[in-house]
């Protein structure tokens, strides 16, 4: 899930949580609302910690190997 959608279940979940007052007798929305806002926020942090990574520069190592049978023939 990219960023995108972690920040739409964080809207939708603030819709539900605060903005509603539907009453369902087999379901708690503000519940549902809660969660959706829960798990996109660790959506959030998790692809937080995934692009910082991808941007880390590692420096390239260079190996330099030295042939002494063809320097002296």
């Amino acid at each position: 899930m990219g960023l995108g959608g972690c920040i739409l279940l964080i809207g939708g979940g603030a819709i539900l949580a605060f903005a509603t007052d539907w009453k369902a007798d087999s379901i708690n929305l503000d519940l549902v609302g809660w969660i959706m806002m829960l798990v996109g926020l660790i959506g959030v942090f998790v692809y937080m910690s995934i692009a910082r990574r991808r941007r880390m520069v590692v420096p390239p190592t260079t190996t330099v190997v030295q042939d002494d049978e063809h320097r002296y023939h």
